[in-house]
């Protein structure tokens, strides 16, 4: 999603890194943190891959379990710090992240977005979640663009405040000395096995490096294609995080459309991790709205003819949505809340463009075709306007810092509950409405162990 030629891939596409600009940057003073106090015990080794038979599933796809109680994992210190690990590191999404969580940590701008700081979590305040000043940024990225020329980039484009890239310029330095390669790249002839316990690897020195009580993976690289077959060779990239994530003993995120814990061989492993997660595809922008005008039409009885969308982006995302495969990975999540909520899919196509022009920046047009009384013939016709990288930023840092709590008082298993900020959820409601109240009782589970 960058605002450039590239893409903000992680997979080793070997797509071209961006252009790094050589002007010096003037350093700003670094925003102090607070020092750990504890060593975090590395996280245990998984069993390595095995190419057996898929188990049957028992529930329909994206329908499982509401979010189930185990037995309390040890608590950490108030003082610990928490790992964010990014895959897709230097990409627009993340560096947005990593900027503005430096920004809200100085007080520099509001947590605007952020439903995390909002009086479902802070008025009583939930213990468990991380504070912004507590989270560590590091990552996997198959690019070597400097995490401060990456930001000048973006700041450039509109994308991020002037003067910002200057101002934090310490705390993107930090961040992206914590970046490690990506994988697998061109000519890399590594097996999966050895991908996935170099990953892992990388993730563990990450927690012991900082003095870690734990570290959540969240996935914001570029949409990669649906595997042609599931059960391949090889992994797709996105699951070869995921299965490092398991591996290390982290808290896993998926938000792209990328098969990431999909994956036939990872569901059972990643169901009796003991590990909380949720995914997939964030939701920011066309589908939510979606999620707000289907219910609406379902609520008044009134009968939708055909849904029909266009949506126009450029950038890394624009680029990785011009393979026909990577648009109907995403296109999948986008129909599922029209199918979830209406209870059937309308007539209606959707339609993705590259726009390299457009930056960071996308349009997203629906035009809703609907009967009214006695059969009537009416329209609705809705524009959506929007920085992706902007609109993303915040629901990241709300999802590491639930993840976060959620691994902390013991939950496991998939979170329904964050069906709140995807597009393809983990089962839960369908409507926004209902998926916000879904998510204040999960604050209150988070706050006192006990569902409101």
């Amino acid at each position: 999603m960058a605002g450039g030629p590239t893409t903000d891939t992680a997979d080793g596409s070997g797509r071209t890194e961006p252009i790094c600009r050589t002007e010096p940057t003037r350093r700003a003073e670094p925003i102090r943190r607070a020092e750990p106090t504890r060593r975090a015990e590395p996280a245990g080794r998984t069993e390595p891959i095995r190419r057996t038979e898929p188990t049957r599933r028992t529930e329909p796809a994206g329908r499982t379990e509401p979010t189930r109680r185990a037995a309390p994992t040890r608590r950490i210190e108030p003082t610990r710090r928490t790992g964010v690990w990014l895959i897709g590191a230097r990409g627009s999404v993340a560096t947005t992240v990593i900027a503005g969580c430096a920004a809200l940590t100085a007080g520099l701008h509001r947590p605007t977005g952020m439903v995390t700081e909002s009086a479902p979590f802070t008025d009583p305040p939930v213990p468990a979640l991380p504070a912004l000043s507590a989270l560590v940024f590091g990552g996997h990225d198959t690019l070597s663009c400097p995490l401060p020329k990456r930001a000048e980039e973006l700041a450039a484009d509109g994308v991020l405040p002037y003067g910002l890239p200057q101002a934090v310029h310490a705390e993107l330095t930090a961040a992206d000395a914590a970046i490690r390669p990506g994988g697998p790249q061109p000519g890399d002839t590594r097996t999966d096995t050895e991908l996935i316990g170099a990953f892992a690897a990388d993730l563990r020195a990450f927690g012991r490096d900082h003095d870690l009580g734990r570290t959540v993976v969240i996935n914001v690289a570029s949409t990669e294609p649906a595997p042609a077959d599931p059960h391949g060779e090889r992994l797709p990239a996105s699951s070869l995080y995921a299965y490092a994530a398991l591996r290390a003993g982290c808290p896993y995120l998926n938000f792209t459309p990328s098969t990431g814990l999909h994956h036939p061989l990872l569901q059972e492993m990643a169901t009796v991790s003991g590990l909380p997660y949720a995914g997939r595809d964030g939701k920011t922008g066309q589908t939510l709205l979606r999620s707000v005008l289907a219910p609406m039409f379902a609520q008044r009885a009134l009968a939708v003819r055909a849904w029909s969308g266009t949506n126009l982006l450029g950038g890394g995302d624009g680029a990785a949505l011009a393979d026909p495969g990577a648009a109907a990975a995403k296109n999948a999540g986008k129909a599922r809340v029209l199918a979830d909520t209406l209870g059937e899919l309308p007539a209606g196509d959707l339609h993705i463009d590259n726009v390299p022009a457009l930056g960071d920046w996308k349009t997203a047009w629906d035009h809703i075709a609907f009967d009214g009384f006695l059969g009537s013939r009416m329209t609705l016709q809705t524009t959506w306007q929007g920085c992706d990288s902007a609109l993303a930023a915040p629901l990241v840092l709300d999802l590491a810092r639930l993840l976060a709590a959620a691994h902390t008082v013991g939950l496991s298993g998939p979170q329904p509950a964050l069906g709140f900020y995807f597009k393809d959820p983990d089962g839960g409601p369908a409507a926004l409405a209902d998926q916000y109240t879904a998510l204040v009782e999960y604050a209150e589970l988070l706050r006192t162990g006990t569902p409101s």
